[in-house]
C-alpha cells in the first residue's frame, strides 16, 4: 500500500499523509540526524511526499535541505522535485510591533536557503497575537515574495475563520490552514470547516494521534499526570484534560480499538482515517523522527469505516465537554496553562541572524 494524493491547487499535489517533522527539532528527545536523513527516504518512497516543518523547529529546514540535495545527487532532479515541503512563517512575539516588510521577506529567503530550494512549496502564516503589531504588513511581504516567485502558495496555521476573512480580503489566495483536529479536538467543525468550504480553503490536520496518546500504548493506562520531557506529551495531557477526564479518553481508546479489531488495523488507524474522513480535510500530519511506524501508518489508505464505526466515535465524541472555542483559541491566552508551555521567541537566534540589514551585509 502507498500513500493517496490530493491537490490543494492544480499546481500543488500533496500526500494526505504528511509527515510532521516538529519531533525532529529536540523537544522531544535526542535524535540521529543520521538516521532521520536516511528515513525521510523511505517515506518518500512510500508515496509520503509532502514534509511539513517550520523557520521556528531548530535545524529541520536545514535538514529536509539535505535531504532533498542528496536526493539531486545519487537519484536526479526528478525524484528530488517529488518533494513537497510544507514550512511556516512565525515570527517571533517579541518582535510583532516593529518587524518589516524587508524582515519578513529576509526569513523567507532565509527557509530557501536551508532547504535549497529555488521556491518555497507552501509557506503557512501564523501571528502570535493579531492586536499586536500589523498582520497584514506581514501579509503584504508574503505578497510581494509569491510575486517574485520565491513561494508558490500561502496557507495560515492556527486561524479560524475570522483572521483568516482579514487575509483573503487583502489579495492573499489561502490555500490551506494548518490546524488541530482529532477525535479527541473537534473545534475546527465549529465555523472553519464550513468557512473553509466556500472559499475553497483545506484543513492539513496536526494532533491526529494527540502526540502519541492516542495509540494502544496508552489504552488501560493509568493517568500519567503532567510531568513528560516530551513536550508533545505536555501539550495533548493538557487536550486529553479539555475533552474529558480520563476515564472518558479511555473510553475513546477502547472503541477506536474495537473498531480497528473489526478491519484489522490499529486504533490510531482508525483516528487517523476518522479526521481523514471529514469535511475539507485534505491531510493528516503524523509525527515522526524515523520510519519504524511506517507499515502501519500506511494501513490508513486502504481501511474504510462504516456508518456503525462513525457513529460510535461520534456518540463518545458529543458526550466530551471540549475542548470548545475557536480554534486555538485555548493556547492563544499566554496566560493559560495551555500558552504557559509554548515557545515564543524561535525564530530569532544569535546563531541564526536573519533580519534584512544583516542579511545583506
Amino acid at each position: 500500500m502507498t500513500a493517496k494524493t490530493t491537490r490543494l491547487r492544480p499546481d500543488h499535489p500533496i500526500s494526505r499523509v504528511i509527515k510532521g517533522c516538529w519531533q525532529l527539532a529536540g523537544d522531544h528527545g535526542p535524535v540521529d540526524r543520521a538516521a532521520a536523513i536516511d528515513d525521510m527516504e523511505r517515506f518518500l518512497d512510500a508515496g509520503i511526499t509532502t514534509f511539513d516543518c517550520a523557520d521556528i523547529y531548530t535545524g529541520v529546514e536545514e535538514m529536509i535541505g539535505e535531504f532533498i540535495a542528496r536526493l539531486r545527487k545519487h537519484r536526479g532532479s526528478e525524484t528530488a522535485d517529488r518533494v513537497c515541503v510544507h514550512t511556516k512563517l512565525v515570527p517571533d512575539l517579541s518582535r510583532l510591533a516593529d518587524i518589516t516588510a524587508d524582515d519578513v521577506e529576509a526569513i523567507i529567503d532565509r527557509s530557501l536557503r536551508r532547504l535549497r530550494l529555488e521556491q518555497l512549496h507552501l509557506v503557512q502564516f501564523f501571528w502570535w497575537d493579531l492586536a499586536t503589531g500589523d498582520p497584514m504588513r506581514a501579509v503584504e511581504a508574503l505578497l510581494r515574495a509569491q510575486r517574485k516567485g520565491k513561494i508558490r502558495h500561502v496557507g495560515v496555521t492556527n486561524f479560524d475563520c475570522e483572521p483568516i476573512a482579514r487575509f483573503t480580503d487583502a489579495g492573499l489566495d489561502v490555500v490551506a490552514d494548518q490546524v488541530q483536529y482529532s477525535v479527541l479536538d473537534r473545534r475546527p467543525a465549529n465555523t472553519l470547516v464550513p468557512w473553509a468550504r466556500a472559499h475553497d480553503m483545506q484543513l492539513l490536520c496536526y494532533g491526529t494521534l494527540a502526540g502519541g496518546f492516542i495509540t494502544d500504548t496508552w489504552l488501560g493506562e493509568h493517568d500519567p499526570g503532567y510531568e513528560f520531557d516530551n513536550r508533545s506529551l505536555v501539550k495533548y495531557r493538557l487536550i486529553i484534560d479539555e475533552f474529558g477526564p480520563w476515564s472518558h479518553f479511555q473510553a475513546l481508546l477502547s472503541a477506536l480499538r474495537d473498531v480497528g479489531d473489526r478491519h484489522g488495523v490499529s486504533l490510531s488507524t482508525v483516528a487517523m482515517r476518522y479526521v481523514l474522513d471529514q469535511p475539507q480535510v485534505a491531510g493528516v500530519i503524523v509525527g515522526a523522527r524515523y520510519a519504524r511506524y511506517l507499515e502501519n501508518t500506511l494501513d490508513v489508505f486502504s481501511l474504510r469505516l462504516d456508518d456503525g464505526d462513525r457513529a460510535r466515535i461520534d456518540a463518545l465524541v458529543a458526550e466530551a465537554p471540549g475542548p470548545r472555542g475557536p480554534v486555538f483559541g485555548l493556547e492563544s491566552d499566554r496566560t493559560s496553562r495551555h500558552g504557559r508551555i509554548m515557545k515564543y521567541d524561535l525564530n530569532t537566534r544569535p546563531d541564526a541572524e536573519v533580519f534584512a540589514k544583516e542579511a545583506g551585509g
